[in-house]
C-alpha cells in the first residue's frame, strides 16, 4: 500500500454501505494570520458495529476532523471541501442536512462533561430536554421516564434518584456516563467520541471504555474514537488511523499498527509510551513537535481558501 492509498476506504469485501464515508476531506481555518489547513485530504469509512480510531498528538488535526464532519466548527471561519456522507447524505455539499442528522443519526460525546452540562440545571432536566429535542411528541413525563431508562442503560445506580442532582454532585465518571446517556437520546447509529476519557482518572477510564463497547455490542452503533492514547486505541479499535499535521501517515487493523508499525512517526509514538518498571531503558525518541500552523505548505497560497 502506498502512502497515497493510506486511509482510503475500500468497497471490496465490506458488507453493506458505510454509516460514515469521508473522502478527501480538507479543512481550512481562516485566521488573522491567514488560512491554516488543519486537515489535508483524509479518507476513511465506518460501518455498523465498528470502531475506528484517529490517533495523534495535540495539534495533529484529529479533533478538528471530528468537529468538521459534524459541522460544529465556527461558521464563516472554517472551509470544508471533499465529501462527508452520513448514510449517503453529503453534509459538505448540503450543510443544512446536518441539522436533521446531528443528535439523531449521529451524536457527539465531548471531552469534558463539566463544560458540556449546565451547572445550574438538574441532570434529569438536561437529559429530558435532550430527549424531547429528538422526540418532540413525548410528554414531559414520558421524557423523564426515558431519562431514567437512559441512565440505566449507562449503568448509573439508582437512576431515578440521580435525576434530581446537579452536575457538581456527581463524580467525573458519572458525569461522563450522563453525557453518553444524552448522546443516546436520539438512538444514533454513530457516536463521535472526542477524547471521552481524557478528563477522567485512569482508574475510571476503563469502565467508560467497557461501557462504550457493551453499548456497541447491544445496539450495533458505530464509533469514531478520537484519542492521543495508544492504550485506548488498542482496547476499543477495529481500525486505527495515525494522524500527523492533518494527514494520515499510517492506517490498518489495530494490532497490525501497534505490533508492526510502518511509519517512523507511529514508532516514535509507541516509543514515547511509558512502561511500568522500565526506568533504566532508553525511552526512545519522541516525535518532532508539530510545525508552525501558519507555515505555508508547498503549492498553497495563504489568505485564500481553496
Amino acid at each position: 500500500m502506498t502512502i497515497e492509498d493510506m486511509g482510503k476506504p475500500s468497497a471490496a469485501g465490506e458488507p453493506g454501505a458505510p454509516l460514515l464515508l469521508v473522502e478527501d476531506l480538507q479543512i481550512e481555518l481562516i485566521t488573522e494570520a491567514g488560512v491554516i489547513r488543519t486537515v489535508d485530504g483524509i479518507s476513511f469509512a465506518i460501518h455498523q458495529g465498528e470502531t475506528v480510531t484517529i490517533i495523534g498528538e495535540s495539534g495533529s488535526g484529529k479533533s478538528t476532523t471530528a468537529m468538521g464532519i459534524l459541522r460544529l466548527l465556527p461558521a464563516g471561519l472554517a472551509v470544508l471541501s471533499g465529501s462527508v456522507r452520513f448514510e449517503g447524505v453529503d453534509v459538505v455539499a448540503q450543510p443544512e442536512a446536518i441539522e436533521k442528522i446531528r443528535g439523531r443519526r449521529v451524536s457527539l460525546i465531548p471531552q469534558d462533561p463539566m463544560t458540556a452540562l449546565s451547572p445550574v440545571h438538574k441532570i434529569g432536566r438536561q437529559i429530558a430536554e435532550a430527549v424531547r429535542l429528538r422526540r418532540p411528541e413525548l410528554s414531559r413525563a414520558a421524557a423523564a421516564d426515558r431519562a431514567v431508562y437512559l441512565l440505566e442503560q449507562v449503568r448509573i445506580p439508582d437512576p431515578a434518584r440521580q435525576l434530581s442532582r446537579y452536575p457538581h454532585q456527581l463524580s467525573g465518571g458519572m458525569l461522563q456516563r450522563v453525557i453518553i446517556a444524552m448522546a443516546l437520546a436520539g438512538e444514533p447509529v454513530l457516536l463521535v467520541a472526542d477524547e471521552p476519557t481524557s478528563a477522567l482518572d485512569v482508574t475510571v477510564q476503563g469502565g467508560i471504555l467497557d461501557l462504550l463497547l457493551d453499548l456497541q455490542q447491544t445496539t450495533g452503533v458505530g464509533i469514531l474514537m478520537i484519542t492521543h492514547d495508544l492504550g485506548v486505541a488498542r482496547l476499543v479499535s477495529d481500525r486505527v488511523y495515525v494522524m500527523r499535521d492533518g494527514r494520515f501517515v499510517e492506517s490498518g487493523e489495530v494490532e497490525q499498527v501497534v505490533e508492526h508499525p510502518r511509519d517512523d512517526y507511529t514508532r516514535a509514538l509507541l516509543a514515547a509510551v511509558p512502561v511500568l518498571g522500565a526506568w533504566d531503558e532508553d525511552p526512545g525518541t519522541a516525535p518532532d513537535p508539530p510545525p508552525d500552523p501558519h507555515a505555508t505548505p508547498t503549492g498553497m497560497q495563504t489568505g485564500e481558501p481553496r
